[in-house]
Formats: structure tokens, sequence, C-alpha cells
């Protein structure tokens, strides 16, 4: 059983926007110091979509830069992904991961199980 989750994904039409949250599903993590979210579309690769970490920086993949923002960091391993103007191209399984990292080697992570987002008119 995935050790985060997460919720709010759905259909949306092009230009719609959609609010994806996560959360441990129970218990506390072990520290943590990377927040993130990934996603997956059909035929294609594992992609970051966003990163937070503990010292507050953030990063974005090209295509979603000034459409869609992590929520700040939370060592909790609490997280969102606030995505507007939505693009058939964004349809994809997204999955929020949190992890401990030394120098951008992981030493652990959890994740979640994922969540579909499909953007389609």
């Amino acid at each position: 059983q995935a050790q985060l989750v997460e919720s709010g994904g759905g259909l949306v039409e092009p230009g719609g926007s959609l609010t994806l949250s996560c959360a441990p599903s129970h218990g506390r993590l072990f520290t943590i110091n990377v927040l993130g979210w990934y996603r997956q579309a059909p035929g294609k690769e594992r992609e970051m979509v966003a990163t937070v970490s503990s010292d507050g920086i953030t990063n974005y993949q090209d295509s979603v830069k000034g459409r869609f923002t992590i929520s700040p960091y939370n060592a909790k391993g609490t997280m969102s992904l606030q995505m507007v103007d939505l693009k058939p191209e964004d349809t994809a399984v997204y999955y929020c991961t949190a992890a401990w990292t030394v120098g951008g080697t992981i030493s652990y992570d959890y994740w979640g199980q994922g969540t579909q987002v499909t953007v389609s008119s």
C-alpha cells in the first residue's frame, strides 16, 4: 500500500483548472527534504513536474512553468499542485513524492499510487 495518497484528479476541458492534493496515508514519514509531483502519460516515461526543497527552492518542468504551482515545503509530507490553463498534453497519471536527498542522490523516498488527470474537450 502506498505511503502517500493523491486526490483531486479528474476530467477537465482544455484551459480548465485542477488542484491535486497529497498526504501521508498513515503514520509519519522519516525525515524528508524534498516534495514533488511527477506524471506519466501513456507510452511515456515518468517525468518530473515540480519539486520544492526544504530550503524553498522550486523546480518546474519547462512545459508547465507559469501554469502549475507546487505548495510550499511542508515537513509533514503534505503537498498540493495547482494547475491552470490545462492542455491535452498534460493528460497523465500524477504522482506525489517525498524524499530525503543529499547532493541530488536519493537515500529513500515515498510515493503515492497516482491520480488520473485527463484534459479533453
